[in-house]
């Protein structure tokens, strides 16, 4: 590392009431979103589906919806679309700074005992959205962490929403996502962008890695290799149990024995799984994969 039916419309027009879509319709799209992601949704997010849902219908000129339906679920392209409006991508730098803290003073301390200097440490920041979290991580260590020069240090982060995986690469940031930011640490890390925002420095952007990742596709986690440390904050509350055990399955599964999760502060892991323990620390309370086990 370097120091988110009714009547058929005309294809053109926006959403409004002739969008609104049948209750049978609403189930259907979301078992079919269940499926894919893991995600809840339901009849009480009535207008926030069906607008989405419009849009993608004039965008696609497909109308009425079934016949979007039949399309999207022929098309991988266009369940990516679906899957990237209706994902939730908020958030900001030094969010939950109480585990970067923890991540400084205990996690890596623990980690490192059994390393070598210029051993690799692995952070995983998913879902990661615009990449504020994991370049969160990267500028807290530098700032914070006295021995951060003397491993290899590798951050990655993955989502499931591809437009915002865009937007993370690219690095560039309005006042809003860097409201909590020291002005000195904006100073030392993001250079003015033409439109007003600011953009992370090169050395930054290119120390961490974005990938795509659905965190109920075991292939999907098992393909990001094993880390260490796993920041996993404000996803699983969108799930249902059955998502949220299979979910933590295969993040267990992506940890070192040893490496430690954490999680969004009203998540409990214990809740979900006894496969972690639970580590109370000055700063946080995160979960930690147990070191016997295949």
């Amino acid at each position: 590392m370097s120091r988110s039916r009714s009547p058929a419309r005309s294809a053109g027009q926006g959403s409004g009431p002739g969008d609104a879509l049948e209750t049978d319709e609403i189930r259907r799209l979301c078992e079919f979103l269940y499926r894919r992601t893991g995600m809840i949704f339901g009849e009480s997010k009535r207008y926030y589906i069906e607008r989405r849902i419009a849009d993608r219908m004039a965008a696609t000129g497909m109308r009425p919806f079934p016949t979007y339906f039949s399309y999207a679920q022929a098309s991988e392209s266009e369940v990516e679309y679906l899957i990237n409006i209706f994902t939730v991508n908020e958030t900001y730098f030094y969010r939950e700074e109480d585990q970067l803290r923890c991540l400084g003073r205990s996690l890596l301390p623990n980690i490192v005992r059994g390393k070598k200097p210029g051993d690799l440490v692995r952070i995983w920041s998913v879902p990661c959205s615009t990449g504020e979290e994991p370049y969160s991580i990267a500028i807290w260590l530098l700032e914070n962490w006295p021995m951060v020069d003397a491993y290899h240090i590798e951050i990655a982060g993955s989502d499931i929403d591809t437009r915002v995986l865009q937007k993370a690469v690219a690095g560039s940031y309005g006042e809003r996502a860097l409201s909590r930011l020291p002005p000195d640490v904006v100073e030392r890390y993001f250079e003015q962008s033409r439109d007003g925002e600011r953009r992370i420095i090169q050395d930054l952007r290119e120390s961490v890695t974005f990938t795509p990742v659905n965190l109920v596709d075991k292939a999907s986690i098992a393909a990001q290799g094993r880390f260490d440390v796993v920041f996993c904050r404000n996803v699983l509350i969108y799930f249902d149990n059955a998502s949220r055990l299979l979910a933590a399955n295969n993040l267990y599964d992506a940890l070192h024995p040893g490496g430690y999760i954490c999680l969004g502060h009203t998540e409990s892991m214990s809740r979900i799984s006894s496969r972690f323990r639970l580590c109370r620390y000055e700063d946080a309370i995160v979960y930690q994969r147990l070191e016997e086990g295949p």
